[in-house]
């Protein structure tokens, strides 16, 4: 028996082990259930008492020389692999996978862009909003429905009302407060609704409000400044209607249409066979909200105006779930960023 355990130690020793299938057959043929190994110690049995201290330590260190060569060539296989890979210079490379701008962060740049051409600077607030500038600086009567819950998310009620901001009139507010006329900014940001989520609504959107204040403002300064961005964003050919509306912060008020881009103000599904499209509202601010922010409104006037930046990029992009700017699908998102 001791032969024959010294004549196995030599064999393991002296297997090559190079590559995983001679490594899986020298585990199953020295390791295994049924193996050199297990089945020397089946035997031990049968050898004579005096004997079987020393026999079975030889057999102890034959199984630990057994593994321990196991081990090691595993270890010497993978360390191999590793570094033919480091060197294999001719291997070709992987993809390299860039992000892709959003949808909506193209079209504010390009909004934002447009009116920077034309002296008006950027402005931001914050998100989370007080009554005052939300709602009471705007002109916002008490009995409102904005200030219900159903539009509105309130964070603190009671004596200081706190609330997600519900339009970016907000920042208009501020800028007024701590601004002189001439004022010409636009106030690009996320906004939030208490609304039911759907392909045409969403409880957060994102908008861009623009406000000019000086002396003698009219409205064909404003209706000129949004024939110019409808120009610009839409085409040359693109047209734009004014419709009487109301807003509490402006008077008088204009819904905004565009001439159809789809259909050349043709007719189509999308414009509902009109060869119009809404894109933002706008008017004269009302004189109680000059006051209201400090500027003498006998002296100063201005205009203001506001669009859903979804619904532009709608437009542009012929895109009609409001749903999938917000569900991160990188497949969706590819489709705006050239080359990706």
């Amino acid at each position: 028996m001791i032969d024959k355990i010294k004549q196995l130690k030599d064999e393991i020793q002296q297997v090559e082990l190079t590559s995983p299938d001679g490594l899986e057959r020298f585990r199953i043929q020295y390791l295994g259930s049924k193996g050199t190994v297990k089945s020397l110690f089946q035997e031990l049995k049968s050898v004579p008492n005096e004997q079987k201290r020393e026999v079975g330590a030889l057999m102890n260190e034959l199984r630990t020389l057994a593994e321990e060569r196991l081990q090691t060539a595993k270890e010497q296989l993978a360390t191999q692999t590793q570094q033919g890979d480091q060197l294999d210079l001719s291997r070709p490379g992987g993809p390299e996978s860039v992000g892709a701008r959003h949808p909506l962060s193209l079209v504010r740049s390009e909004i934002i862009e447009l009116f920077e051409r034309i002296g008006f600077s950027v402005s931001e607030g914050p998100e989370i909003e007080d009554d005052w500038h939300n709602f009471s600086a705007l002109n916002f009567p008490l009995e409102h429905p904005a200030r219900d819950m159903q539009d509105t998310f309130f964070i603190e009620k009671g004596e200081k009302e706190m609330a997600l901001r519900t339009h970016t009139s907000s920042v208009q507010v501020r800028v007024m407060e701590s601004s002189t006329p001439p004022i010409r900014t636009i106030s690009p940001g996320r906004v939030y609704r208490n609304e039911a989520i759907s392909a045409r609504a969403h409880c957060f959107f994102h908008q861009v409000e623009g406000l000019y204040i000086d002396k003698n403002v009219s409205f064909a300064d404003l209706k000129q400044t949004l024939l110019y961005f409808a120009k610009e964003m839409f085409g040359e050919k693109a047209q734009i209607r004014l419709r009487p509306s109301y807003f509490p912060f402006t008077e008088p008020s204009a819904e905004v249409d565009v001439s159809c881009s789809i259909c050349n103000a043709k007719g189509c599904n999308v414009c509902k066979y009109s060869g119009w499209l809404e894109i933002l509202g706008c008017g004269m601010v009302d004189p109680n909200v000059l006051d209201a922010c400090g500027i003498d409104s006998k002296i100063y006037t201005g205009f203001a105006f506001g669009m859903g930046i979804e619904r532009i990029a709608q437009l542009k992009y012929k895109v009609n779930d409001l749903r999938l700017y917000s569900e991160n699908d990188v497949r969706f998102l590819k489709q705006f960023t050239p080359g990706i």
